[in-house]
């Protein structure tokens, strides 16, 4: 059994890479999402198609507070919205009540917010598995290498083997 949740905050390329190297993890779509007014512009996000017996919901939420700037609430936010986004009800519920968890057990206080999906947008081809594809990229080693070097000190037996 599968499920799906989306996951907005930073560059779609990095945030690909970052679920792309943890186990459980089926498939991970990059695009634009958009949620319900005042989120309703699209914004950078992926959607993320996981196993829930192999990898919980907490596990992904936490990869992805980890991986970007989820307490700085910058000027880029209309373009990189830091979110969680949801399929139904009950995922957001289960979604809030981890995240305030994990604001309550680190005392952080994040900007990422959960809403509602709405509508996706896929990226262009080209850039699909972007990282995958060429690592050696001068754009992969200064952004996405440093996020999956701190995914593996933080989370390292979250992620696959190939990571």
């Amino acid at each position: 059994m599968s499920a799906r949740i989306g996951f907005g905050g930073g560059c779609h390329w990095c945030t690909e890479a970052v679920f792309q190297a943890l186990r459980g993890v089926a498939d991970v779509r990059q695009g634009f999402i958009a949620s319900l007014a005042p989120d309703d512009g699209f914004s950078e996000a992926v959607i993320v198609t996981f196993d829930p017996a192999a990898v919980s919901l907490e596990t992904l939420i936490s990869a992805h507070l980890i991986t970007h700037a989820s307490e700085a609430d910058h000027k880029m936010r209309g373009k990189y919205r830091s979110a969680i986004y949801t399929f139904d009800p009950d995922q957001s519920a289960q979604a809030k009540a981890i995240l305030a968890r994990l604001a309550a057990d680190t005392g952080a206080i994040f900007v990422t917010r959960v809403l509602p999906h709405r509508a996706f947008k896929e990226s262009d081809t080209r850039f699909h598995n972007y990282y995958q594809r060429d690592p050696t990229r001068p754009f992969c080693q200064t952004y996405i290498d440093p996020k999956l070097a701190k995914l593996r000190r933080v989370m390292a037996a979250a992620m696959t083997e190939r990571s």
